[in-house]
């Protein structure tokens, strides 16, 4: 039986990373009398849904696929949610 997975990714810059636009919004901010923003760092938010046999093969597909290409692990941190959607016993 096949599973339907529904995948909420997480991209974000190491924190050793600088990064400009997030300097960039919280000056923004700040100018705007938000004196309380104390940092900002943007990230990605991506959704996808997969299917797969089962959770543990859905999660090792979602690490390389992050590993591999939504992620740059060289400067980037990821995490991800898992949520199973719909189980189907016959064609997609």
């Amino acid at each position: 039986m096949q599973r339907k997975y529904l995948a909420k990714i997480f991209v974000t810059l190491r924190p050793s990373v600088l990064d400009p636009a997030g300097v960039a919004v919280q000056s923004g901010l700040k100018q705007m009398g938000y004196e309380n923003v104390e940092q900002v760092r943007i990230g990605k938010y991506m959704e996808l849904t997969l299917i797969s046999p089962d959770e543990p093969k859905a999660r090792k597909d979602l690490n390389q696929m992050c590993e591999q290409m939504l992620a740059n692990p060289v400067i980037e941190n990821y995490r991800f949610d898992l949520i199973e959607v719909e189980s189907q016993t016959g064609v997609f």
